[in-house]
């Protein structure tokens, strides 16, 4: 047990990332607490694996997520103080969107630039993860009434490296085909998405799809009548995800008579926003899925089925969700912000409300058009066969290894 695995809010892509190193790599122990009120664990997890983690001589490297504070633990566990600790960051408190600027606790950002400090290595999952906790540390640090310390960034910037997030994909051929039994669809809808490539054909006909009528289309485009094209919304319920936007966009589709169906999933939490329980209302004519499922088999195939996977986050670091979506075959829909530009091709990018409208009122249009475009994100780059030796030469003893 020469690895320590810590996690304090074991949940989500937190959990994913944990059970992901227990299983690949040799020799880990993991200690962790349940995900459920972040905002304590982000204050208190430390006091709990000071108690929790046994002393032992065969540690040798510490592996913690952001939500810990990293330098109350050492503090309060000398012992583990000479580990190779790294510190790997699925979000940062520094740019998280809040409501209102007074939301914002200066406590949480404050400890994940303390854990910088105490780390070795310091891993974000993303380039955009990385450069906007590295450019906000000075502006966040003016917020102190006086003694405000400087140059933080500088003594962090050399410990950190992006390691992106490396996701479990499932072999989805079975759903897929099981999907294209049931819905009679060609088998040419759901392609391998590793090295894709769009022909220039393609590549008009969706950018055109807007001005051409659907009445002009001739038999061998659109043989039969279409199925509605199918929106899927595979986020949180919680007020960063934007779902206002997202479901403002669907009843402009709906005023204009267009035909679509939407499966909105992602997990909910003690606060819902009220918007869900007023669009579910509105659009209960067009409600395909409705709500997490907690199955990942039943998850997966619902994105097998889905035309059109949609974000409209105020706030990614990463996006594991819309990955997964796109190796099911969706075709991405994402801001023209945060993260994205990073992962995504601009074709799948939208810089307002209106380009987003827009692009899903030509897809309501000609849905045929985005069933046969093979999307040009190279998934497998995400993947544990892409990224595990560089996982697994991190998590060695020898801090230069992961230098």
């Amino acid at each position: 047990m020469s690895v320590l695995l810590v996690e304090a809010f074991y949940g989500g892509s937190h959990k994913q990332l944990v059970d992901l190193l227990q299983e690949r790599v040799d020799d880990c122990v993991t200690y962790t607490l349940p995900a459920k009120k972040w905002h304590w664990r982000a204050r208190t997890a430390a006091l709990y694996f000071m108690q929790a983690i046994p002393a032992s001589p065969a540690y040798r490297v510490l592996f913690a997520s952001s939500v810990l504070n990293l330098a109350e633990l050492v503090a309060l566990r000398p012992d583990l103080a000479s580990l190779k600790k790294i510190l790997y960051f699925h979000e940062n408190q520094l740019i998280y969107p809040v409501r209102k600027s007074q939301e914002r606790d200066f406590q949480y950002g404050y400890n994940q630039i303390l854990s910088c400090l105490v780390a070795d290595v310091v891993v974000f999952n993303s380039e955009f993860n990385k450069r906007s906790f590295l450019s906000s540390i000075s502006t966040f640090m003016k917020t102190m009434p006086d003694h405000r310390p400087k140059g933080l960034d500088q003594l962090i910037e050399p410990k950190c490296r992006v390691l992106h997030f490396p996701i479990r994909f499932t072999d989805v051929t079975s759903s897929t085909a099981s999907t294209q039994e049931h819905q009679h669809e060609p088998p040419a809808k759901k392609q391998s998405t590793a090295e894709p490539q769009l022909s220039p054909q393609q590549e008009d006909n969706i950018e055109d799809m807007e001005h051409q009528p659907a009445a002009s289309l001739s038999p061998d485009q659109d043989p039969e009548k279409p199925r509605p094209l199918h929106i899927v919304w595979p986020h949180r319920w919680e007020h960063d995800k934007d779902p206002q936007l997202f479901f403002q966009t669907l009843l402009k589709l709906r005023e204009q008579e267009l035909n679509f169906e939407v499966s909105v999933l992602g997990e909910t939490f003690t606060d819902v926003p009220d918007i869900f329980a007023e669009a579910k209302e509105q659009l209960v004519s067009h409600i395909r899925h409705w709500g997490f499922m907690p199955s990942k088999e039943d998850y997966l195939r619902v994105l097998c089925q889905a035309d059109v996977v949609v974000s409209t986050a105020k706030h990614e670091f990463f996006g594991v969700a819309m990955l997964e979506a796109v190796h099911c075959g969706c075709y991405p829909l994402c801001p023209k912000a945060l993260v994205y530009p990073e992962i995504f091709p601009g074709s799948y990018l939208y810089s307002t409300p209106e380009q987003l409208c827009k692009r899903l009122r030509s897809f309501c249009k000609h849905p045929h058009l985005v069933r046969q475009h093979v999307v040009q994100v190279n998934t497998s780059a995400f993947s544990w066969d892409a990224l595990g030796k560089e996982y697994t030469s991190l998590l060695t003893a020898d801090s230069s290894a992961a230098s």
